[in-house]
Protein backbone atom coordinates (compact mmCIF):
# COMPACT_ATOMS: atom_id res chain seq x y z
CA UNK A 1 0.00 0.00 0.00
CA UNK A 2 1.11 3.51 -1.06
CA UNK A 3 2.88 5.44 2.24
CA UNK A 4 0.40 8.04 1.36
CA UNK A 5 -2.67 5.66 3.07
CA UNK A 6 -0.12 6.15 6.41
CA UNK A 7 -0.83 10.06 5.90
CA UNK A 8 -4.17 9.79 5.61
CA UNK A 9 -4.66 7.66 8.45
CA UNK A 10 -2.54 9.67 10.54
CA UNK A 11 -5.11 12.40 10.06
CA UNK A 12 -8.21 10.31 10.69
CA UNK A 13 -6.60 8.90 13.93
CA UNK A 14 -6.13 12.74 15.11
CA UNK A 15 -9.03 14.11 13.80
CA UNK A 16 -11.21 10.73 15.81
CA UNK A 17 -9.12 10.98 18.77
CA UNK A 18 -9.92 15.54 19.31
CA UNK A 19 -13.79 14.35 18.74
CA UNK A 20 -14.07 11.71 21.14
CA UNK A 21 -11.46 12.57 23.90
CA UNK A 22 -13.51 15.55 25.24
CA UNK A 23 -16.11 13.00 26.72
CA UNK A 24 -13.10 11.72 28.95
CA UNK A 25 -11.87 14.90 30.09
CA UNK A 26 -15.29 16.57 30.48
CA UNK A 27 -15.13 17.31 34.71
CA UNK A 28 -11.59 18.55 33.88
CA UNK A 29 -12.93 21.22 31.61
CA UNK A 30 -15.68 21.86 33.32
CA UNK A 31 -14.00 22.50 37.02
CA UNK A 32 -10.93 24.72 35.40
CA UNK A 33 -13.64 26.70 33.61
CA UNK A 34 -16.36 27.10 36.37
CA UNK A 35 -19.19 25.83 34.61
CA UNK A 36 -21.49 22.59 35.09
CA UNK A 37 -21.96 19.55 33.14
CA UNK A 38 -24.55 20.13 30.61
CA UNK A 39 -22.85 23.42 30.02
CA UNK A 40 -19.42 21.55 29.32
CA UNK A 41 -21.45 18.87 27.10
CA UNK A 42 -21.70 22.22 24.48
CA UNK A 43 -18.12 21.01 23.83
CA UNK A 44 -19.75 18.03 22.08
CA UNK A 45 -22.74 19.80 21.06
CA UNK A 46 -20.65 22.67 18.95
CA UNK A 47 -17.99 20.18 17.56
CA UNK A 48 -21.21 18.06 16.21
CA UNK A 49 -22.78 20.77 14.58
CA UNK A 50 -19.71 22.01 13.08
CA UNK A 51 -19.06 18.82 11.18
CA UNK A 52 -23.10 19.03 10.42
CA UNK A 53 -22.24 22.51 8.47
CA UNK A 54 -18.69 21.83 6.95
CA UNK A 55 -18.98 18.63 5.72
CA UNK A 56 -21.30 19.60 3.03
CA UNK A 57 -20.04 22.72 2.76
CA UNK A 58 -16.05 22.27 2.55
CA UNK A 59 -17.03 18.96 0.22
CA UNK A 60 -18.28 21.56 -2.56
CA UNK A 61 -15.62 23.88 -2.02
CA UNK A 62 -12.84 21.06 -2.37
CA UNK A 63 -14.04 20.89 -6.00
CA UNK A 64 -12.62 24.05 -6.46
CA UNK A 65 -9.25 22.89 -6.07
CA UNK A 66 -6.62 19.86 -6.02
CA UNK A 67 -7.23 17.53 -3.59
CA UNK A 68 -3.89 17.63 -2.14
CA UNK A 69 -4.15 20.92 -1.40
CA UNK A 70 -7.22 20.47 -0.15
CA UNK A 71 -6.60 17.94 2.33
CA UNK A 72 -3.62 20.05 3.60
CA UNK A 73 -5.78 23.42 4.03
CA UNK A 74 -8.51 20.76 6.45
CA UNK A 75 -5.24 19.69 8.51
CA UNK A 76 -4.66 23.64 8.95
CA UNK A 77 -8.29 23.65 10.16
CA UNK A 78 -7.53 21.10 12.55
CA UNK A 79 -4.65 21.86 13.69
CA UNK A 80 -5.22 25.71 14.58
CA UNK A 81 -8.92 24.32 16.13
CA UNK A 82 -6.75 22.35 18.24
CA UNK A 83 -4.33 24.90 19.33
CA UNK A 84 -7.26 27.43 20.37
CA UNK A 85 -8.42 25.11 22.47
CA UNK A 86 -5.35 24.02 24.36
CA UNK A 87 -4.64 27.88 24.98
CA UNK A 88 -8.32 28.86 25.83
CA UNK A 89 -8.34 31.67 28.87
CA UNK A 90 -12.57 30.82 28.73
CA UNK A 91 -14.63 28.42 28.32
CA UNK A 92 -16.33 30.19 24.85
CA UNK A 93 -12.89 30.62 23.73
CA UNK A 94 -12.31 26.62 23.55
CA UNK A 95 -16.00 26.24 22.33
CA UNK A 96 -14.81 28.60 19.17
CA UNK A 97 -11.22 26.01 18.96
CA UNK A 98 -14.08 22.95 19.17
CA UNK A 99 -15.66 24.29 16.03
CA UNK A 100 -13.02 25.43 13.82
CA UNK A 101 -11.69 21.62 14.15
CA UNK A 102 -14.66 20.14 13.68
CA UNK A 103 -15.15 21.96 10.05
CA UNK A 104 -12.33 20.03 8.96
CA UNK A 105 -14.11 16.37 9.95
CA UNK A 106 -16.38 15.58 7.43
CA UNK A 107 -14.74 16.72 4.22
CA UNK A 108 -11.49 15.09 5.66
CA UNK A 109 -13.14 11.81 5.63
CA UNK A 110 -15.26 12.33 2.18
CA UNK A 111 -12.39 13.84 0.27
CA UNK A 112 -9.52 11.28 1.87
CA UNK A 113 -11.66 8.33 0.51
CA UNK A 114 -11.59 9.46 -2.69
CA UNK A 115 -8.23 10.19 -2.82
CA UNK A 116 -7.00 6.60 -1.22
CA UNK A 117 -9.05 5.17 -3.65
CA UNK A 118 -7.52 6.49 -6.38
CA UNK A 119 -3.92 5.73 -5.11
CA UNK A 120 -4.56 2.03 -5.52
CA UNK A 121 -5.49 -0.51 -8.22
CA UNK A 122 -9.15 -0.94 -8.94
CA UNK A 123 -9.31 -4.50 -6.73
CA UNK A 124 -8.13 -2.38 -4.37
CA UNK A 125 -10.10 0.51 -3.28
CA UNK A 126 -11.50 -1.07 -0.39
CA UNK A 127 -9.09 -2.12 1.48
CA UNK A 128 -7.22 1.39 0.77
CA UNK A 129 -10.05 3.07 2.11
CA UNK A 130 -10.42 0.72 4.74
CA UNK A 131 -7.12 1.66 6.01
CA UNK A 132 -7.97 5.57 6.39
CA UNK A 133 -10.67 4.89 8.22
CA UNK A 134 -8.50 2.38 10.80
CA UNK A 135 -7.03 5.57 11.73
CA UNK A 136 -10.39 6.38 13.18
CA UNK A 137 -10.70 3.08 14.57
CA UNK A 138 -7.76 2.80 16.41
CA UNK A 139 -8.27 6.14 17.73
CA UNK A 140 -11.27 5.02 19.76
CA UNK A 141 -9.08 2.24 20.95
CA UNK A 142 -5.68 4.51 21.71
CA UNK A 143 -5.80 7.98 20.90
CA UNK A 144 -8.78 8.58 23.33
CA UNK A 145 -8.08 6.41 26.47
CA UNK A 146 -4.68 7.74 26.04
CA UNK A 147 -5.69 10.86 25.82
CA UNK A 148 -7.85 10.77 28.73
CA UNK A 149 -5.50 9.52 30.80
CA UNK A 150 -3.06 12.31 29.93
CA UNK A 151 -5.64 14.51 30.49
CA UNK A 152 -6.65 13.34 33.82
CA UNK A 153 -2.63 13.04 35.06
CA UNK A 154 -0.79 16.00 33.15
CA UNK A 155 -4.14 18.41 32.28
CA UNK A 156 -6.76 18.31 29.20
CA UNK A 157 -4.61 21.28 27.99
CA UNK A 158 -1.60 18.73 27.31
CA UNK A 159 -3.93 16.42 25.67
CA UNK A 160 -5.29 19.15 23.30
CA UNK A 161 -1.67 20.03 22.19
CA UNK A 162 -0.58 16.58 21.23
CA UNK A 163 -4.02 16.41 19.43
CA UNK A 164 -2.93 19.50 17.46
CA UNK A 165 1.04 17.74 17.05
CA UNK A 166 -0.89 15.05 15.69
CA UNK A 167 -2.32 17.32 13.14
CA UNK A 168 1.23 18.90 12.06
CA UNK A 169 2.38 15.41 11.53
CA UNK A 170 -0.60 14.70 9.42
CA UNK A 171 -0.18 18.03 7.60
CA UNK A 172 3.79 17.10 6.63
CA UNK A 173 2.50 13.64 5.61
CA UNK A 174 -0.15 14.62 3.14
CA UNK A 175 2.71 17.58 1.85
CA UNK A 176 5.47 14.89 1.13
CA UNK A 177 3.37 11.47 0.40
CA UNK A 178 0.25 12.54 -1.28
CA UNK A 179 0.95 13.06 -4.69
CA UNK A 180 -0.65 15.81 -6.30
CA UNK A 181 -3.49 14.43 -8.46
CA UNK A 182 -5.02 17.98 -10.16
CA UNK A 183 -8.28 19.68 -9.99
CA UNK A 184 -11.36 17.26 -9.95
CA UNK A 185 -14.21 17.71 -12.20
CA UNK A 186 -17.21 20.48 -11.16
CA UNK A 187 -19.88 18.74 -8.91
CA UNK A 188 -23.04 20.09 -10.48
CA UNK A 189 -24.34 20.89 -7.03
CA UNK A 190 -28.05 21.37 -8.82
CA UNK A 191 -28.07 17.42 -9.58
CA UNK A 192 -26.76 16.37 -6.40
CA UNK A 193 -29.48 18.65 -4.38
CA UNK A 194 -31.42 16.86 -6.44
CA UNK A 195 -31.37 13.65 -4.74
CA UNK A 196 -33.01 15.02 -1.37
CA UNK A 197 -36.22 15.13 -3.38
CA UNK A 198 -36.22 11.94 -2.20
CA UNK A 199 -38.14 10.78 0.99
CA UNK A 200 -35.90 7.90 1.28
CA UNK A 201 -32.67 9.99 1.63
CA UNK A 202 -34.78 11.74 4.38
CA UNK A 203 -35.96 9.02 5.96
CA UNK A 204 -32.15 7.37 6.04
CA UNK A 205 -30.54 10.36 7.34
CA UNK A 206 -33.34 10.48 10.02
CA UNK A 207 -32.11 6.94 11.05
CA UNK A 208 -28.30 8.20 11.16
CA UNK A 209 -29.29 11.07 13.51
CA UNK A 210 -31.97 9.01 16.19
CA UNK A 211 -29.36 6.09 15.65
CA UNK A 212 -26.28 6.91 16.36
CA UNK A 213 -27.49 10.14 18.57
CA UNK A 214 -29.24 7.30 21.10
CA UNK A 215 -25.31 6.16 21.63
CA UNK A 216 -23.96 9.99 22.22
CA UNK A 217 -27.11 10.53 24.68
CA UNK A 218 -24.72 8.05 26.99
CA UNK A 219 -21.57 8.30 25.77
CA UNK A 220 -21.20 12.36 26.42
CA UNK A 221 -21.49 11.96 29.98
CA UNK A 222 -19.48 8.19 30.54
CA UNK A 223 -17.44 9.74 32.75
CA UNK A 224 -19.80 11.25 35.25
CA UNK A 225 -21.78 8.09 34.95
CA UNK A 226 -18.78 5.83 35.47
CA UNK A 227 -17.39 8.00 38.27
CA UNK A 228 -20.51 9.23 40.44
CA UNK A 229 -22.46 6.04 40.23
CA UNK A 230 -21.01 2.85 38.87
CA UNK A 231 -17.81 4.19 41.25
CA UNK A 232 -14.89 4.00 39.51
CA UNK A 233 -12.11 5.92 39.98
CA UNK A 234 -11.08 8.66 37.40
CA UNK A 235 -8.56 6.77 35.97
CA UNK A 236 -10.60 4.14 35.44
CA UNK A 237 -12.29 5.94 32.60
CA UNK A 238 -9.72 5.06 30.29
CA UNK A 239 -9.65 1.69 30.24
CA UNK A 240 -13.64 1.47 30.10
CA UNK A 241 -13.03 4.02 27.08
CA UNK A 242 -10.75 1.47 25.59
CA UNK A 243 -13.92 -1.22 25.96
CA UNK A 244 -16.14 1.20 24.46
CA UNK A 245 -13.17 1.28 21.60
CA UNK A 246 -12.77 -2.23 21.41
CA UNK A 247 -16.54 -2.90 21.12
CA UNK A 248 -17.02 0.17 18.03
CA UNK A 249 -14.11 -1.79 16.52
CA UNK A 250 -15.92 -5.51 16.35
CA UNK A 251 -19.23 -3.41 15.66
CA UNK A 252 -18.17 -1.44 12.64
CA UNK A 253 -16.64 -5.09 11.14
CA UNK A 254 -19.80 -6.80 12.05
CA UNK A 255 -22.00 -4.37 10.76
CA UNK A 256 -20.28 -3.95 7.27
CA UNK A 257 -19.99 -7.93 6.73
CA UNK A 258 -23.67 -8.90 7.89
CA UNK A 259 -25.17 -5.46 5.73
CA UNK A 260 -23.56 -6.77 2.60
CA UNK A 261 -25.74 -9.40 3.22
CA UNK A 262 -29.15 -8.76 4.42
CA UNK A 263 -28.88 -4.75 4.85
CA UNK A 264 -32.16 -3.96 6.19
CA UNK A 265 -32.49 -7.21 8.79
CA UNK A 266 -29.33 -5.60 9.76
CA UNK A 267 -30.72 -2.52 10.75
CA UNK A 268 -33.57 -3.82 12.86
CA UNK A 269 -31.65 -5.65 14.64
CA UNK A 270 -28.72 -3.59 15.83
CA UNK A 271 -31.68 -0.74 16.62
CA UNK A 272 -33.41 -2.79 18.35
CA UNK A 273 -30.35 -4.31 20.36
CA UNK A 274 -29.48 -1.13 20.98
CA UNK A 275 -32.58 0.32 22.18
CA UNK A 276 -32.85 -2.47 25.07
CA UNK A 277 -28.56 -2.01 26.04
CA UNK A 278 -29.79 1.68 26.70
CA UNK A 279 -32.48 0.82 28.95
CA UNK A 280 -30.81 -1.46 30.97
CA UNK A 281 -27.48 0.57 31.13
CA UNK A 282 -29.87 2.72 33.61
CA UNK A 283 -29.91 -0.40 36.04
CA UNK A 284 -26.46 -1.80 34.77
CA UNK A 285 -24.79 1.50 34.93
CA UNK A 286 -24.96 1.23 39.45
CA UNK A 287 -22.79 -2.42 38.81
CA UNK A 288 -19.06 -1.77 38.25
CA UNK A 289 -19.13 -5.45 36.21
CA UNK A 290 -22.39 -5.19 34.00
CA UNK A 291 -21.96 -1.36 33.75
CA UNK A 292 -18.47 -2.16 31.35
CA UNK A 293 -20.22 -5.11 29.66
CA UNK A 294 -22.98 -2.85 28.69
CA UNK A 295 -20.72 0.33 27.68
CA UNK A 296 -19.25 -2.47 25.56
CA UNK A 297 -21.97 -3.78 23.95
CA UNK A 298 -23.45 -0.41 23.17
CA UNK A 299 -20.07 0.77 21.30
CA UNK A 300 -20.37 -2.64 19.52
CA UNK A 301 -24.01 -2.25 18.88
CA UNK A 302 -24.01 1.51 18.17
CA UNK A 303 -21.14 1.84 15.54
CA UNK A 304 -22.86 -1.48 14.02
CA UNK A 305 -25.67 0.41 12.77
CA UNK A 306 -22.48 2.95 10.72
CA UNK A 307 -22.39 0.17 7.88
CA UNK A 308 -26.18 -0.15 7.05
CA UNK A 309 -26.68 3.55 7.72
CA UNK A 310 -24.25 4.71 5.08
CA UNK A 311 -25.11 2.29 2.39
CA UNK A 312 -28.86 2.36 2.37
CA UNK A 313 -27.96 6.71 2.08
CA UNK A 314 -25.64 5.82 -1.03
CA UNK A 315 -28.22 3.63 -2.15
CA UNK A 316 -31.12 5.98 -2.36
CA UNK A 317 -28.79 8.25 -3.30
CA UNK A 318 -27.77 6.79 -6.17
CA UNK A 319 -28.08 8.63 -8.85
CA UNK A 320 -25.71 11.99 -6.89
CA UNK A 321 -24.34 10.78 -3.74
CA UNK A 322 -21.56 12.99 -3.65
CA UNK A 323 -23.41 15.88 -1.44
CA UNK A 324 -26.02 13.03 0.07
CA UNK A 325 -22.42 11.35 1.78
CA UNK A 326 -21.53 14.38 2.95
CA UNK A 327 -24.45 15.08 4.24
CA UNK A 328 -24.82 12.09 5.64
CA UNK A 329 -21.77 12.47 7.65
CA UNK A 330 -23.81 15.80 8.84
CA UNK A 331 -26.00 13.50 10.07
CA UNK A 332 -24.35 11.57 12.25
CA UNK A 333 -23.09 14.28 13.75
CA UNK A 334 -26.39 15.98 13.76
CA UNK A 335 -27.36 13.11 15.61
CA UNK A 336 -24.50 13.65 18.34
CA UNK A 337 -25.26 17.35 18.99
CA UNK A 338 -28.76 16.87 19.61
CA UNK A 339 -28.18 13.67 22.02
CA UNK A 340 -25.60 15.92 24.05
CA UNK A 341 -28.10 18.16 24.21
CA UNK A 342 -30.96 16.30 25.40
CA UNK A 343 -28.78 14.38 27.67
CA UNK A 344 -27.10 17.96 29.30
CA UNK A 345 -31.26 18.85 29.97
CA UNK A 346 -32.47 15.64 31.91
CA UNK A 347 -29.73 16.30 33.87
CA UNK A 348 -30.03 19.76 34.49
CA UNK A 349 -33.63 18.64 35.71
CA UNK A 350 -32.18 16.73 38.51
CA UNK A 351 -32.97 13.48 36.81
CA UNK A 352 -29.63 11.88 37.53
CA UNK A 353 -26.48 11.07 35.48
CA UNK A 354 -28.07 8.12 34.42
CA UNK A 355 -30.72 10.11 32.76
CA UNK A 356 -29.47 10.42 29.45
CA UNK A 357 -29.87 6.64 28.83
CA UNK A 358 -33.22 6.73 28.69
CA UNK A 359 -33.10 9.90 26.39
CA UNK A 360 -30.86 7.13 23.83
CA UNK A 361 -33.28 4.20 24.40
CA UNK A 362 -35.85 6.76 22.84
CA UNK A 363 -33.90 8.39 20.07
CA UNK A 364 -32.80 4.81 18.72
CA UNK A 365 -36.21 3.30 19.26
CA UNK A 366 -37.59 5.96 17.02
CA UNK A 367 -34.75 5.33 14.60
CA UNK A 368 -36.10 1.72 14.29
CA UNK A 369 -39.41 2.56 13.96
CA UNK A 370 -38.33 4.76 10.91
CA UNK A 371 -36.53 2.29 9.60
CA UNK A 372 -39.77 -0.04 9.36
CA UNK A 373 -41.31 2.47 7.75
CA UNK A 374 -38.21 2.89 5.31
CA UNK A 375 -38.44 -0.66 4.26
CA UNK A 376 -42.24 -0.54 3.76
CA UNK A 377 -41.94 2.21 1.58
CA UNK A 378 -39.34 1.01 -0.39
CA UNK A 379 -41.18 -2.73 -0.72
CA UNK A 380 -43.90 -0.94 -1.46
CA UNK A 381 -42.27 0.96 -4.40
CA UNK A 382 -40.49 -2.23 -5.92
CA UNK A 383 -43.48 -3.54 -6.04
CA UNK A 384 -45.64 -0.68 -7.95
CA UNK A 385 -42.41 -0.85 -10.12
CA UNK A 386 -43.32 -4.84 -10.98
CA UNK A 387 -46.37 -3.84 -11.99
CA UNK A 388 -45.76 -1.09 -13.93
CA UNK A 389 -43.19 -3.14 -15.56
CA UNK A 390 -45.26 -6.25 -16.03
CA UNK A 391 -48.53 -4.07 -17.54
CA UNK A 392 -46.55 -2.32 -19.68
CA UNK A 393 -45.06 -5.69 -21.22
CA UNK A 394 -48.12 -7.04 -21.51
CA UNK A 395 -49.04 -3.71 -23.51
CA UNK A 396 -46.24 -5.19 -26.13
CA UNK A 397 -47.43 -8.56 -26.11
CA UNK A 398 -48.81 -9.09 -29.82
CA UNK A 399 -52.75 -10.60 -29.86
CA UNK A 400 -53.28 -13.29 -31.84
CA UNK A 401 -56.91 -13.06 -33.42
CA UNK A 402 -58.80 -16.55 -34.14
CA UNK A 403 -60.91 -17.41 -36.76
Amino acid sequence: MPLALLALAIGAFGIGTTEFVIMGVLPEVAGDFGVSIPTAGWLVTGYALGVLIGAPLLTVMGTKVSRKKMLMFLMVLFIAGNVLSAVAPVFGVMLIGRVIASLAHGAFFGIGSVVAADLVAPEKKASAISLMFMGLTIATTVGVPLGTYIGQSAGWRVTFAIVAALGVVGFLGVAKLVPEMGKPEGVRVRSEFAAFRNVQVWLAMAMTVLGYGGVFAAITYITPMMTDVAGYSAGAVTWLLVLFGIGMFLGNLLGGKFADRALMPMLFTTLAALTVALLLFTATAHNKILAAITLTLIGALGFATVPPLQKWVLDQASAAPTLASAANIGAFNLGNALAAWLGGVVISAGLGYTAPNWVGALLAGTALLLAFLAAYLDRRTRTASRVVSASGTAEQTPVTVQH
